[in-house]
């Protein structure tokens, strides 16, 4: 995985160099991270309200989640505390999986 990281990045930097970022749309302007273009519409609503009241909605606490467990994960050394690391986040990845299913099928995240 981490090869693939490395091509990535090696990519961005050589279109930095090459100026490819320079003079895009928005350029210097701030993101608009209230954007909700890519939710469904029947979910905008509730996401405005957990958003409103300092809470993640589910989808999105599982990937901050997974990417904690993950670098814990990383830093430990001990078999026995990896394999359960790894139980962890196979349920959590589960979770999400189940979730976005359920988005494509349009019906409730319950």
């Amino acid at each position: 995985m981490e090869i693939f990281s490395r091509i990535a990045e090696e990519k961005i930097r050589e279109a930095i160099r090459n100026g490819e970022f320079e003079n895009l749309p928005g350029q210097g302007k701030p993101l608009r991270l209230d954007d909700l273009s890519s939710v469904p519409q029947e979910l905008r609503a509730a996401y405005v309200i957990l958003k409103n009241a300092g809470i993640l909605p589910e989808e999105l606490q599982l990937q901050k989640d997974i990417v904690s467990l993950q670098k814990h994960l990383d830093c430990c050394y001990g078999d026995e505390e990896k394999t359960g690391l790894r139980k962890k986040i196979n349920e959590k990845m589960l979770r999400f999986n189940l979730l976005m299913d359920k988005r494509k099928s349009k019906s409730p995240a319950w």
